[in-house]
């Protein structure tokens, strides 16, 4: 009897397997890789099928039509799946689209073409710069593909080949970071300074600053087309500080041989920032702080109770934030970098609060639109090393594969292959 019933249950297995119809792979407690789990997202899309992206459904899970190819690749990365029939998927589907759900089923189109803007890492095979990129670091472990470009190529138009740039940790105001009083003399700032001088003279530039503008303005352009722009750490503030600062020398003598502008302060143009305005700059050139923006001054919470909270949003009217904020839990661990928070003071008012602190003050993850594209700023420099320290060792992944605040990251990328006609603000 109990061989009949071993062979009666092995039976009706492959039976379900063969008249299912679809994968799912769940997104709550109950996945093992939620990291690689958006790969597998990414590389079902590159092979030209559509997904469903279930909003606000266990997770934000993800779910497309099964086949052995794509079941192998799940165990592959070790990716936690459920291989559920036709009838239970439309079962999930009718439970999604109740009137009263908070939940909405996001069609996923086509791979976005991803880009790092970041400058060259290596120099005769050793690292230039001392520190790494969450970005670049979970698109690797996730196993999405991506193309680096720089100054030169945004100068040359080439982000028109791209649907979604990420900004690596960039000092868009020329004042290389504002690492002069600590790291001066170290080589590795020597080194980075020579390049980005160089690179602005071969483009035609006088000044690196002026070249950074020039970049920072030609991204405005891409999203003003279309394009999606994520951003974390200083390349959040310092990218506006750049756009404000237009026409207006604000770095001191230290970094570009001459006099900044006294009155620079009093001339910024807030109208042509993204997420930012009435801030007050930094005059001090050997302060390691570019503005206001940042919540830097009297932040003392302890790291053990440094937390921020995602908002919860409507999946049916408002799919663009709810796709921003999806995860397995709503409060996320914070973590420190040059620019950490942005002081809600000094959001704009059309700017969008994802993520907050509110105890502090603080946003920690805002988003907004410019032209026919969007932008989203992160603070903080690694979700997984709360103080992550210039030539701190990269954090290793594998140790971190269920991170609610990598997902975040990962929920960006994804972001640009939903469904055009349902991706409203």
């Amino acid at each position: 009897m109990k061989k009949i019933l071993i062979i009666l249950l092995t039976l009706s297995m492959v039976a379900t397997r063969l008249t299912a119809s679809y994968l799912l792979l769940p997104m709550d407690d109950k996945q093992k890789q939620h990291l690689k789990a958006y790969g597998i997202a990414y590389w079902v899309l590159q092979k030209g099928i559509e997904s469903h992206w279930l909003l606000n459904y266990r997770g934000g899970s993800f779910a497309f039509p099964h086949t052995a190819s794509f079941e192998k690749e799940c165990n592959a990365r070790r990716v936690t799946y459920e291989v559920i029939p036709d009838a239970a998927f439309a079962e999930i589907q009718r439970e999604i689209g109740h009137p009263e759900a908070n939940m909405d089923d996001m069609k996923l189109e086509v791979a976005p073409k991803i880009a790092v803007y970041t400058p060259d890492v290596s120099q005769r095979g050793q690292k230039v710069q001392p520190w790494d990129d969450a970005v670049t670091m979970v698109l690797t472990y996730a196993e999405i593909p991506y193309k680096v470009v720089y100054d030169r190529e945004v100068v040359e138009g080439k982000l028109a080949d791209f649907d979604w740039l990420h900004l690596h940790h960039e000092d868009f105001t020329g004042q290389y970071g504002r690492f002069y009083k600590s790291y001066s003399h170290a080589a590795w700032y020597r080194e980075n300074q020579r390049k980005a001088e160089e690179l602005s003279r071969s483009l035609g530039f006088n000044k690196v600053s002026q070249c950074k503008l020039a970049v920072a303005k030609k991204i405005r352009e891409y999203v003003a087309g279309g394009g999606f722009m994520f951003a974390m750490c200083s390349a959040t503030d310092s990218y506006d500080i750049a756009l404000a600062a237009d026409g207006l020398d604000i770095c001191a003598q230290i970094y570009d041989g001459d006099p900044s502008d006294p009155n620079a302060q009093s001339k910024l143009d807030f109208s042509k920032t993204f997420a930012f305005h009435n801030f007050d700059l930094i005059r001090d050139p050997t302060e390691y702080e570019f503005s206001t923006i940042d919540h830097n001054y009297g932040r003392t919470i302890p790291a053990e109770q440094d937390y921020f909270t995602l908002f919860d949003f409507s999946a049916k009217w408002d799919p663009v934030p709810t796709m921003l904020t999806q995860n397995h839990t709503r409060t996320v661990k914070g973590f420190m970098g040059q620019t950490t928070a942005f002081l809600k003071k000094y959001i704009k008012s059309d700017a969008l609060i994802l993520g907050e602190a509110k105890a502090l003050g603080e946003a920690r993850y805002i988003h907004g639109t410019a032209g026919q594209g969007f932008w989203t700023f992160y603070g903080g420099h690694d979700p997984e090393d709360y103080r992550h320290f210039v030539e701190d060792p990269e954090t290793d992944l594998s140790l971190h594969p269920n991170s609610p605040g990598y997902r975040l990251i990962l929920n960006n990328i994804l972001f640009p292959a939903a469904k055009k006609k349902n991706r409203k603000t």
